[in-house]
């Protein structure tokens, strides 16, 4: 079983890389959550795929859940607040756009892994809120980014808010911290879920 759990953890850290790929020649694409946390999600399945295969230290346990966590809510926040991927401008992988990879096809195969080839009930009642403390880190980031570099991107137009639930210039203050609390308060929720499962899972290790 560790053998499949290696690949299909291998086979993850590769679309999270794929997906990302277009940051590296297009330096504003960093500024979306999805390709920052995709991206780690990406070293974090490398390690523990390496670590499945050869019998290593697998990654901390709040670390993995903590990725979970994020390519959940990134999926959640593309089917219920963003558009749909427009093929013409997405670029494509093998005939799938790299959105479909980083907002679809990973959370769930993350959430499979989790499932499946985790060690269970390793998660601590404190880690629902402190995966919460890279939502403000974040926050601040773009906010601080736009009044550096107002036309820097990657909106259309150069606006430098990835996300028009954040556009603080189109929303307003007040409406920018009611959607910022709502995220946290998704956060929260999912990670709480992730904590329940966890526990409720028998705790095993088919990895070693």
């Amino acid at each position: 079983m560790r053998f499949i759990a290696g690949l299909w953890r291998l086979a993850t850290a590769a679309l999270c890389f794929a997906a990302t790929y277009e940051a590296w020649t297009i330096a504003n694409r960093w500024a979306y959550f999805t390709f920052q946390t995709g991206f780690v999600l990406g070293i974090v399945m490398l390690w523990a795929g390496a670590a499945s295969l050869l019998r290593g230290i697998q990654p901390p346990a709040w670390l993995k859940g903590c990725l979970t966590l994020y390519a959940v809510i990134a999926a959640l926040v593309a089917f219920f607040l963003m558009p749909a991927d427009n093929p013409s401008y997405v670029p494509q992988i093998l005939g799938i756009m790299t959105n479909t990879m980083l907002h679809r096809i990973v959370p769930v195969m993350a959430i499979v892994d989790f499932l499946l080839f985790d060690e269970h009930r390793r998660f601590s009642w404190h880690y629902t809120l402190s995966w919460l403390a890279y939502l403000p880190l974040y926050m601040a980031f773009i906010l601080i980014r736009a009044q550096l570099w107002p036309h820097s991107g990657p909106a259309a137009g150069g606006d430098p808010y990835p996300y028009a639930f954040i556009d603080v210039g189109k929303i307003g203050w007040p409406q920018f911290g009611i959607n910022v609390f709502e995220l946290a308060v998704g956060f929260f929720v999912v990670g709480l879920v992730l904590f329940i499962i966890d526990r409720i899972e028998p705790k095993r290790v088919v990895h070693a």
